[in-house]
C-alpha cells in the first residue's frame, strides 16, 4: 500500500533518516518506516517535505521532466528592483547551468509564519523583502544561487507548495506532519 507523508521541516534538520550528529534528522518527526523523502529540502531551509514508500511517485514527485513547480517564499536582503525579479523570470546563469524561467512576485511577510530558531541575522541599516518564486527544476540549493546572482541574498527560504500540494491549505504546524490517501494525494498534487 502507498504511503504518502507531508511534513513541515523545521530549519536545521536534514532531509534524511540516519543520524547526522549535531542535526535533528526526519527519525526525530517521523515514525513511519520504509518511507523516504521525494526530493531534497536543505537543512537550512524550512517547509514542505513529501515523503513515501512509492519509487514511482518519489520520481513524479521530483523529477523535474515532470514539470510539477515548487513554490518558495524567500526573504531576501535589500529590495528587489523591476530588473532583478526580471532577470530571475527569464532564467539566470549560474556558471554551471541557466535557470529555467521562474515564476515570482514580491509578497508581504507572511501572516502567521512561525518563528525561526535561530532567528535570520538582522541588520539594521539593510532592509528585507519577501518574495514567492516557483521553479520546476530542483538543483542544489538552486533558488539561493539564483537570488545571490541578482544581488538579493536569501536570508530565509521556506517551500510552501509542490503542485498542488500547499502547506497552508493542510494548515501543518512546524515539525507535525500528516499522511494523505494516495487517491487524494494525486487529485491534490495535479492541481495547478
Amino acid at each position: 500500500m502507498t504511503k504518502v507523508i507531508i511534513f513541515n521541516k523545521p530549519y536545521g534538520v536534514i532531509s534524511q533518516f540516519s543520524p547526522s550528529h549535531p542535526h535533528k534528522t526526519l527519525k526525530d518527526f517521523i515514525s513511519i518506516p520504509d518511507v523516504y523523502p521525494a526530493g531534497r529540502l536543505d537543512t537550512d531551509s524550512e517547509g514542505l517535505l513529501i515523503l513515501t514508500n512509492d519509487g514511482a511517485l518519489q520520481a513524479k514527485i521530483s523529477d523535474p521532466k515532470h514539470k510539477k513547480y515548487k513554490t518558495y517564499w524567500v526573504q531576501v536582503e535589500g529590495k528587489p528592483t523591476e530588473e532583478q525579479l526580471n532577470m530571475l523570470r527569464v532564467g539566470v546563469d549560474l556558471g554551471e547551468f541557466t535557470t529555467l524561467p521562474a515564476k515570482i512576485i514580491q509578497i508581504a511577510e507572511p501572516a502567521d509564519l512561525w518563528e525561526r530558531i535561530p532567528p535570520i541575522r538582522d541588520r539594521k541599516n539593510i532592509p528585507t523583502s519577501w518574495i514567492e518564486l516557483s521553479i520546476c527544476e530542483g538543483k542544489n540549493r538552486q533558488v539561493r544561487k539564483m537570488t545571490a546572482k541578482v544581488g538579493l541574498p536569501t536570508l530565509r527560504l521556506i517551500r510552501v507548495a509542490i503542485g498542488g500540494i500547499r502547506l497552508n491549505d493542510l494548515q501543518l504546524k512546524l515539525g507535525s506532519w500528516v499522511e494523505m490517501g494516495y487517491i487524494e494525494f494525486i487529485k491534490q498534487f495535479q492541481k495547478k
